[in-house]
């Protein structure tokens, strides 16, 4: 009940909920990815969000992404736009933006992605048992 006098504002909701998911996977594999895309013809690579502590990153990829995402060492969450805020301060305690949106395209493409984790795996497996 409102009183006489007394006004109510529709509340804005300061950042709209994207329709995407989220690709969560190790550091280095990420980082070799995110390089990977980059490469590939235009910008393939949608925001990327990485953790304080730096153990994981995580790629925005389209909603619906996560029922038939299968990449070995990595998970896919449906957001559903909960949680996930696309505006350039990033909206999860203790964790930062590595490619912020606006700078890069609105999500990443999922079979890119999994060609590009499957490429960095083995990047990793051959540097790693290299010597």
């Amino acid at each position: 009940m409102v009183e006489a006098g007394m006004e109510t504002e529709p509340s804005a909701d300061p950042c709209p909920a994207p329709a995407c998911d989220l690709v969560t996977v190790p550091a280095r594999q990420g980082l070799e990815a995110v390089d990977i895309l980059r490469r590939g013809p235009g910008d393939a690579v949608g925001p990327v969000l990485h953790d304080d502590g730096g153990d994981t990153l995580g790629f925005v990829v389209p909603a619906g992404t996560a029922a038939g995402w299968d990449v070995p060492g990595s998970t896919c969450t449906q957001t559903d736009g909960r949680g996930l805020c696309l505006a350039p301060e990033p909206s999860a305690e203790g964790s930062d933006w590595l490619l912020p949106p606006g700078e890069a395209d609105l999500a990443t493409d999922p079979a890119l992605l999994r060609r590009a984790l499957g490429e960095a795996a083995r990047m990793i497996e051959v540097a790693d048992n290299c010597c």
